[in-house]
């Protein structure tokens, strides 16, 4: 038989009216009952009405979740982790995710997702590049709007964000201290903040090491970061790099097709040019050689949207912070120093 809070109540030893002000985490309620009646909660296995819930608080709590088409089914292993990281946080604070794609591009007058429409959340998570239309048409319903791996200048929204320009500039300095000076860039979508942010990383460290920057050794011109795009991106760097030893790609997926394009060409790896992607996605492990990379901490960021939103919700915080997330150098078999590849040539 399903519990009610009836029986909450007599596991707890309260009155009903005491369980409901629990479950609307009232500040009027001691910790001793609190903790008491979540423990019935649980012991009962006990789920309050959400319904129920906003009837009494004014909310619904529900958290939409927005990123394109595009992000889900090409960029799967990055932003399904952030997603994750956002479910599991929300389990925690008693909140659910409502999860929609958009298209990558709108056209005018394009209706917005349903549960906005319909005025089923309290909030929205916009995650990588959401069109523009979709973002002027949030604002018009007033929702506190969380970008994830974006944001939008000048507009005073929260934004959980990677730290680009240092994890690009840690990514380059790894090729520099192997030796590399020849150093390519491969990036898409470059007006995107995270992207343009990397490039502008690697362009600080090659200053900081007395290398001078080469545009002839950047291609930015593909429009979605994607393998294919590496691998035709690889393809026009080498048509006028012949002696590039190393190449940084904005994000693994780039890297990966830069990969592809090296082994058809029978250029080794990482022997005769190394290579460094971006994320840390799980296929970076099954691919040969396995793939040296930035680290950034996806279930975190989902986290860490979840826990900034229920400030906002609950009025702790503003709805204007910033937070960056810090990322990690991981090294692999993809790079190596290059006089170490010349002692194994001379074996």
């Amino acid at each position: 038989m399903t519990p009610t809070i009836k029986d909450i109540a007599k596991k707890a030893d309260v009155s009903i009216a005491t369980v409901s002000l629990v479950i609307h985490n009232n500040k009027r309620i001691s910790e001793e009952t609190k903790k008491k009646v979540n423990k019935a909660i649980k012991e009962l296995n006990y789920h309050p009405s959400g319904s129920a819930r906003g009837l009494v608080s004014g909310k619904t709590g529900n958290i939409g979740f927005i990123l394109t088409n595009d992000h889900f089914l090409r960029s799967e292993p990055f932003y399904t982790r952030i997603f994750l990281g956002a479910e599991f946080e929300a389990r925690e604070k008693q909140l659910y995710i409502l999860l929609t794609t958009v298209p990558s591009e709108v056209k005018k007058g394009e209706k917005l997702p349903r549960f906005v429409l319909e005025r089923n959340v309290d909030g929205v998570i916009l995650v990588g590049k959401v069109p523009v239309e979709i973002v002027n048409g949030l604002k018009k319903y007033d929702l506190p709007l969380i970008f994830i791996d974006y944001e939008i200048p000048m507009e005073g929204y929260s934004a959980i964000l990677i730290d680009n320009v240092n994890g690009g500039m840690s990514a380059t300095q790894h090729l520099i201290n192997a030796g590399h000076k020849k150093i390519g860039f491969i990036g898409a979508d470059i007006s995107h903040p995270s992207i343009n942010d990397r490039f502008t990383g690697y362009k600080k460290a090659l200053k900081s090491a007395g290398i001078e920057f080469n545009p002839d050794l950047c291609i930015t011109d593909e429009n979605y970061p994607a393998r294919e795009n590496g691998y035709k991106a690889t393809k026009k760097l080498l048509k006028k790099n012949k002696d590039i030893t190393g190449i940084f790609a904005c994000n693994d997926a780039m890297a990966i097709g830069v990969m592809q394009c090296l082994k058809e060409k029978s250029i080794r790896i990482p022997e005769d040019i190394a290579v460094i992607g971006f994320d840390n996605v799980e296929s970076d492990l099954f691919i040969e050689p396995p793939l040296s990379t930035m680290n950034v901490p996806k279930l975190e960021m989902g986290i860490e949207a979840v826990k900034l939103m229920s400030q906002i919700l609950s009025k702790k915080v503003s709805s204007s912070k910033k937070i960056l997330i810090p990322v990690e150098l991981v090294k692999r078999q993809s790079t190596v120093a290059i006089n170490n590849v010349s002692a194994d040539k001379n074996k």
